[in-house]
């Protein structure tokens, strides 16, 4: 039943190919993190493809979520994306909503007055990616979900990591910190993502799940962060660490919330005491574990999502059905869409080095100053 009903989708796609040609891409415009104009992390990109799979420079859109969140969205996944329209080619118009839904609406539009086939978002929350999903179903464009799930929207795939066994890894690789191993007795607290972001729901499923399960730990509070804001993070933990000045233990679900965190902790003297949570393998997270400040951080190389969307784009417009092994429960429907989820990897200072050595996280970002010394004990090339 899944193959069927995304099989029916791509056959939707297969005939508007067939009544409306492909033209091709437009130059780079790349504005800087924060220009008050309609932002692109990337545009369009479209070349001879290398392999096997030739997407006919057909165009697709691709809307990224935010610059703030994390610096995935600026440069690593933009990139992988690009490189890989490239290779089948596809001419993909990638842009970036700046965390405002009526933007990523606006950009959703105009991408499909321009004749995209495929539109791919991160949505900022369900609702309006649903919305925009729709409103390009309607005009018979295929409409697939990276990385977040829209509850509602009906994407033809979903491709992103398994993002409970994110969680799960969260809080497992929490529980063996230096800073509470052995402990008999830990209180903890979540610093949670978005409430409106699915991604963020099922972190937290994955390390409830372990933490309420490990004995002799305590939950002192718990609270979510709208838009994921690092600044609304760090206001929100002062508070709960005035409250809770015995906290072991921070369960914070991303890297740039997890800084703010230690620049409280920091302020009390307590970094480096408490153990600290992260995820996405930045810059300023690897930083913050090579000084002992920060316990790990949760790698998701952005070629694990890019590569097999961009891919699975390329059969779509074909009218082929890409293979997926893995099915997610659309909770709000109550259907299942099929889907490529990845492994995430947890890192630490044992393996610090990995993202850096991978490409991921440039060396010139992390390793500068008095953390030059640090990369080099740790294994960076």
């Amino acid at each position: 039943m899944r193959k069927s009903a995304l099989g029916l989708m791509i056959a939707g796609t297969a005939v508007a190919l067939l009544v409306s040609a492909c033209s091709s891409s437009s130059d780079n415009n790349t504005p800087a993190a924060g220009s008050s104009s309609t932002p692109s992390t990337s545009t369009s990109t479209s070349g001879g493809a290398a392999g096997a799979l030739d997407g006919k420079g057909a165009k697709v859109g691709i809307i990224l979520p935010d610059t703030q969140s994390s610096q995935r969205w600026v440069t690593s996944d933009p990139d992988a994306m690009k490189a890989e329209c490239t290779k089948v080619n596809l001419s993909c118009d990638i842009q970036n909503a700046q965390n405002d839904p009526a933007k990523m609406k606006t950009i959703a539009e105009s991408m499909e007055s321009n004749g995209i086939k495929v539109l791919m978002i991160v949505n900022l929350d369900s609702a309006s990616g649903a919305a925009i999903e729709k409103e390009a179903q309607s005009k018979g464009i295929t409409t697939i979900d990276y990385d977040r799930l829209t509850l509602g929207g009906g994407a033809a795939l979903y491709v992103s990591y398994d993002n409970v066994a994110v969680g799960t890894a969260q809080g497992t690789a929490l529980t063996k910190c230096p800073q509470v191993a052995g402990k008999a007795a830990v209180n903890y607290v979540d610093v949670n993502g978005a409430p409106t972001d699915n991604n963020a729901t099922l972190f937290k499923q994955g390390y409830d799940g372990v933490l309420s399960k490990t004995a002799g730990w305590k939950k002192l509070d718990d609270q979510s962060i709208a838009k994921w804001d690092n600044g609304v993070a760090g206001t929100t933990f002062t508070a709960i660490l005035r409250n809770h000045p015995n906290i072991n233990a921070v369960m914070v679900a991303n890297d740039g919330m997890a800084n703010s965190v230690i620049s409280a902790l920091k302020n009390q003297k307590l970094n480096g005491k408490v153990a600290v949570s992260g995820q996405d393998a930045t810059a300023q997270g690897l930083q913050n574990i090579l000084t002992g400040d920060q316990c790990f951080s949760i790698y998701k190389p952005s070629s694990q999502e890019a590569v097999p969307a961009i891919d699975a784009i390329a059969q779509i417009v074909n009218g082929q059905t890409p293979t997926t092994k893995d099915t997610v429960k659309d909770t709000q429907t109550g259907k299942d869409v099929p889907a490529v989820l990845a492994t995430p990897i947890p890192i630490t200072k044992d393996n610090v080095a990995q993202p850096i050595n991978d490409g991921y996280t440039p060396k010139a970002q992390v390793c500068t100053g008095a953390y030059a010394a640090l990369c080099t004990a740790a294994g960076v090339k």
